[in-house]
């Protein structure tokens, strides 16, 4: 008889994260909070689903993520909504709406979770994709970009991730800028008939975003375009200068690219990626900059920020053969039952005392409980039988020597805190 029964499977671009790699997701986020908690970053918490104008007026009307990616619909109720593409708007969102804006001026938070873009699905680029990101906000001198840019260069030592360079730029400020967007206009309209069409557009409303242009054949004409640099304020240079000689005092190596804009509005000054020659074209791990006016631009009073955001599949790529740091296992293989019954106390108890226990309730033969234990790689058995359970004891098999030796139920904590 044909099984009609409709089987799912996972939205395109949107993956399951399972055992072991959950794991190992689980020891990076870890690591991650740990550190960040070290610069006194404070977690905050968000809502998935935002209103799509919170993207379209910090983000940018005229971004790819905007035109594009965002997946937003309209509620029963009539309210443009959509799944949060990046994680910067949100917190700054909670951080005004809350009103720690007013009572809290100097802050450090950090976030983590999913993310959603309707990009073309490939290696390190998915359409649910997740982000960990700090934000430092109300700070403005150069040492607060340091800060944050030292923080993922710390997280990256402590999981042993090498080869990664961190690219550097300032993308000027509302004073020096218009010159250069004026200036750069004029460059890319003497060329338009040659540009893409998303770059032709671009000329007119943010004409710095044709940097993020994949398109070969525009990127050989903007390998001429004028250099932002040579349009700094003293402000910027300043500010710019400052942040190069705390990077070098921390002994941070990075190599200045002027094509480092980020794809996002609200970024002045500093802007800066993490990148990587191992993962093909999507070789950004982490990126961000500095946010000075998005604090105001959202109704809150006119603060600083800076911050970045990490993507975790990317990073997961880097740290795939990381030894899993999951605490030793124990397998107790249980004959039958009725002894599983009387030996859930003491499970409950070696449990408590954060030893991690695996088991299958003695519902298998002893054969298939030890195949069991094999397949899960555990180094230690744990055999209890009605025999032994007469006696008190348990019989503690190494799976690699073969060799066994009984132990008292009692006594059992200590032997296995001995062996981890």
């Amino acid at each position: 008889m044909k099984n009609d029964i409709k089987k799912f499977k996972t939205v395109r671009g949107m993956n399951d994260i399972l055992p072991p790699s959950s794991s190992i997701w689980h020891d990076v986020e870890e690591t991650a909070y740990k550190i960040f908690s070290t610069y006194g970053y404070e977690e905050i918490r968000t809502p998935i689903v935002e209103n799509t104008d919170l993207f379209v007026r910090t983000v940018g009307e005229t971004t790819a993520i905007v035109e594009k990616e965002m997946y937003s619909f309209e509620d029963k109720g009539g309210d443009n909504l959509c799944l949060r593409p990046e994680g910067t708007a949100s917190i700054v969102r909670a951080y005004i709406e809350s009103g720690m804006a007013m009572s809290e001026p100097v802050a450090r938070y950090f976030y983590k979770g999913p993310m959603f873009r309707r990009e073309r699905p490939q290696k390190g680029r998915q359409r649910q994709f997740h982000q960990i990101g700090i934000e430092l906000l109300g700070i403005d001198h150069p040492l607060a970009d340091v800060e944050v840019i030292s923080s993922f260069n710390h997280l990256l030592n402590e999981l042993k991730i090498k080869d990664v360079q961190l690219e550097l730029n300032s993308i000027g400020c509302s004073q020096c800028r218009p010159k250069y967007n004026d200036d750069l206009v004029k460059y890319l309209q003497s060329h338009c008939k040659v540009l893409c069409e998303d770059c032709q557009r671009r000329v007119s409303k943010n004409p710095m975003r044709a940097f993020d242009c994949k398109n070969e054949e525009c990127g050989k004409y903007l390998k001429d375009a004028p250099k932002i640099s040579n349009y700094w304020c003293a402000e910027c240079v300043k500010h710019f200068e400052g942040v190069k000689k705390g990077l070098d005092c921390l002994e941070i190596s990075y190599i200045l690219n002027e094509r480092i804009v980020r794809g996002l509005d609200y970024y002045v000054r500093t802007a800066f990626e993490f990148t990587t020659d191992k993962l093909g074209s999507q070789n950004a791990i982490a990126a961000g900059g500095r946010y000075d006016g998005l604090v105001k631009e959202l109704g809150g009073p006119d603060l600083p920020g800076v911050g970045y955001a990490i993507g975790l599949e990317r990073l997961m790529l880097l740290v795939d053969q990381m030894s899993n740091k999951r605490s030793e296992a124990f397998y107790f293989a249980v004959l039958g039952v009725d002894v599983a019954e009387k030996l859930i106390k003491v499970i409950a108890d070696l449990r408590q005392n954060n030893f991690r226990i695996e088991w299958d309730f003695g519902l298998k033969s002893l054969k298939a409980q030890m195949r069991r234990a094999d397949k899960l790689g555990v180094h230690t058995v744990i055999i209890v039988g009605e025999d032994e359970l007469q006696k008190g004891v348990a019989t503690v098999r190494d799976m690699k020597t073969k060799g066994q030796r009984e132990v008292r139920l009692k006594n059992l904590s200590g032997h296995l805190q001995a062996l981890v």
